[in-house]
């Protein structure tokens, strides 16, 4: 059984080095998928159960000159890949509709290679997010949602650029993405700047809403091709698995918004509705061993245990 395995292993690693797109196997992390799922691995290892463990019996690291400069650095990167995939095709030659992939060598089809490649490995460069929360003691921050959402974009992307060539209809999920990136690192900086700029934050609900809005583009967009009559797209495959992706992150990202504006989970103080003594209730929260507190005051555990009652905005 295990020589079957083993075997069935090596023939899936044969398929897919027959498969790769030639234009992107010699960019990094583009050879196998070996090495970018060790580092995933490794991330999701660390991230919920080393990282909190190294940092239970150490004071959280100030990191707001490191955040502004990384957050600052993310937005420059993703309005970029914005750019590139304008003058890539959505900008100059796309209609917008059943966009096909050019699989030639000609300067255009490698400039979209090019920010396709580039779109994924700054999901490399976003893992840095988590490494924050952690070393600031945010473990609550880390929540299923936050750890899916870092992992499985770049772990799909590899498959998504090696296996089907880049480009067309499919691509336009990825420019939407890095666009919303664009809006939320700039939020991001603008908290980590200090108090000054907090009254610059009231607009923190609508990143939610920003994020719902790009999965129904997304998923408008690509359902496109499920009512052209003649849509000859190279790789049918590709086009289901992202409106099953926009769809999957539209139900999650939902429920963020029920459990933290409709039910008043992240509403200030202010706005919270008071107990029976008179005294304003905090939301229940969903600690790191699973046990619930609510009553009102704060409780930090720093075991390593993914919280997964409590959702961040990716």
């Amino acid at each position: 059984m295990l020589r079957e395995a083993v075997s069935k292993i090596v023939e899936l690693h044969s398929y897919v080095l027959l498969r790769t797109d030639a234009r992107v196997k010699d960019y990094p992390l583009m050879q196998h998928p070996v090495q970018m799922t060790s580092i995933l691995l490794g991330y999701i290892f660390l991230s919920v159960y080393v990282g909190p463990r190294i940092m239970a019996n150490r004071k959280p690291f100030h990191l707001n000159t490191a955040m502004i400069v990384y957050n600052a650095s993310m937005v420059l990167l993703n309005a970029y890949i914005v750019y590139e995939f304008m003058m890539s095709g959505w900008g100059t030659t796309y209609t917008w509709r059943c966009d096909l992939i050019d699989t030639s060598t000609s300067p255009q089809a490698l400039r979209m290679i090019r920010v396709s490649w580039m779109f994924y490995f700054s999901k490399y460069i976003e893992l840095l997010d988590t490494l924050f929360f952690v070393l600031r003691k945010k473990q609550s921050q880390i929540t299923f949602l936050h750890v899916f959402h870092h992992s499985f974009m770049p772990w799909s992307w590899w498959w998504g650029i090696t296996l089907t060539p880049v480009g067309g209809m499919g691509s336009f999920h990825a420019m939407v993405n890095a666009t919303v990136h664009v809006i939320m690192y700039f939020y991001y900086l603008l908290s980590a700047a200090g108090p000054r700029f907090q009254k610059y934050l009231w607009w923190k609900k609508y990143m939610t809403a920003i994020q719902l809005t790009q999965f129904v583009l997304v998923s408008v967009h690509i359902s496109q091709y499920y009512f052209m009559e003649k849509c000859d797209y190279q790789v049918p495959l590709w086009i289901h698995l992202i409106w099953l992706h926009g769809f999957t992150f539209f139900c999650l990202f939902s429920n963020f918004w029920i459990q933290a504006y409709i039910k008043g989970k992240r509403l200030p103080a202010s706005q919270k509705k008071p107990t029976q003594n008179g005294s304003t209730s905090e939301a229940v929260t969903v600690v790191a061993n699973g046990k619930h507190v609510g009553n009102g005051n704060a409780h930090h555990y720093t075991n390593g245990k993914i919280v997964l009652g409590k959702v961040k905005e990716i």
